[in-house]
């Protein structure tokens, strides 16, 4: 059961965001209105609404499939048109800022919702579908439900009108790395709560070495499973690599202060998350990477443009001004538990070398970067003392006095 549990955990975010997660869902909804709809029609009270108000009853049964199959026909046009769409976006979008932005696209809740309601109103129409059959003496045809998928489909064209205008939005540049500096700021804001830098090199007394069972992107811990391990075992854990790094099938991931027995290791690898996907929500960093490199993207030769590079470089830096103030911990453990996690983090200067760096080595002969890169440098140099940052900035001053 504990297997079971943590591949659950593991693929929740795989789950979550796929596009067909939230669109299921809101067709399963519409699927309980359509039968609660068409029970509702067949009861005295419906039947007495449409006695009273003629014109909400449709006696002639091709008429309502003729309504039927206009409104099925009608939405799945819909659908194939606006999502075909949606795929211009996310083709666009990876072939000019990167691979890794199209988590953001197909992740987005408004797309998923949208694609929802179309799906249902589909599944609507084809189980009224199925209701429309000779009785005894007459046609049983489902009127209100009818009326009611049509007042449906009315709503979906508005909200066709306005998905038009979402994703005109959406495609712009400045909206996609707006979207993934805010995730990436809330990952750092319940990450970084610590009141010190990390301290790269943390003395531990290794005992042991737990090694990964497959290969895969080292995304952290199960905290409730590796702390019930933790005071079970008796122990504490290093951790050899920081989050976001690709680890190999049975090289070492973490280090124990006891020895452990095959056993102890298995249950410890139950702590562990490794997946074939990284997200900004478990390892911010993960984020910081991405608006690298839709500046780095930018500035290739095949998109020449410096402007997407520079808005990127504000957001890399706004981020930074905020982990210069606020530092990972580097250690986990209850309040009460004298055993611990200690992770390894990556300290703010190797995360400025790590992603600023490279935006300055594609950029530095572009004018406009040079500006904005000595604009924004002297304002972070005001917030952290950085060693890496102060020879940045010396490097930009001089290349700018240079020409």
């Amino acid at each position: 059961m504990d297997k079971i549990r943590i591949w659950l955990i593991t693929r929740y975010q795989t789950i979550v965001s796929s596009i067909a997660f939230i669109p299921a869902f809101i067709s399963l909804g519409f699927l309980v209105l359509a039968a609660l709809m068409f029970s509702f029609d067949l009861t005295e009270t419906g039947q007495q609404i449409k006695g009273d108000i003629p014109w909400l009853s449709i006696k002639d049964p091709s008429t309502a499939r003729s309504i039927l199959g206009a409104i099925a026909g009608g939405i799945i046009s819909l659908t194939v048109f606006s999502f075909s769409m949606v795929m211009i976006v996310l083709n666009q979008a990876a072939s000019q800022m990167s691979n890794r932005v199209l988590d953001k696209l197909i992740g987005n809740r408004f797309q998923q919702i949208v694609l929802g309601i179309y799906i249902g109103t589909i599944v609507f129409t084809f189980f009224l579908f199925s209701t429309i059959r000779e009785t005894e003496d007459a046609f049983q045809i489902p009127s209100l439900s009818i009326l009611l998928l049509t007042v449906i489909t009315v709503f979906d064209i508005f909200i066709f009108i306005y998905f038009l205008h979402y994703i005109t939005q959406s495609v712009k540049y400045n909206v996609i790395i707006d979207r993934i500096k805010s995730s990436t700021f809330e990952g750092m804001k319940d990450f970084c709560n610590s009141t010190s830098e990390v301290n790269e090199e943390t003395e531990f007394a290794a005992m042991s070495i737990v090694r990964a069972s497959r290969s895969g992107i080292f995304e952290g811990f199960d905290y409730k499973e590796i702390k019930d391990f933790l005071s079970k075992n008796k122990c504490s854990l290093l951790s050899i690599y920081p989050m976001g790094t690709y680890i190999l099938r049975g090289q070492p991931i973490l280090k124990c202060s006891r020895t452990l027995d095959d056993a102890q290791i298995e249950e410890a690898l139950l702590g562990i998350i490794v997946s074939t996907q990284e997200s900004v929500e478990r390892n911010y960093e993960y984020g910081f990477r991405q608006l690298s490199e839709i500046a780095l993207k930018a500035l290739s030769p095949g998109i020449n443009d410096p402007g997407t590079a520079i808005i990127s470089l504000r957001a890399l830096v706004d981020l930074l001004g905020f982990r210069a103030l606020n530092f990972p911990s580097s250690t986990l453990s209850g309040n009460e538990d004298p055993y611990h996690i200690y992770r390894k983090e990556l300290s703010f200067d190797a995360l400025f070398v790590r992603v600023i760096y490279p935006i300055w080595d594609y950029g530095e002969e572009d004018r406009m970067l040079r500006s904005e890169f000595k604009l924004l440098l002297e304002q972070l140099s005001l917030i952290i003392s950085s060693t890496p940052l102060f020879e940045l900035l010396e490097k930009v001053d001089k290349k700018s006095n240079s020409l």
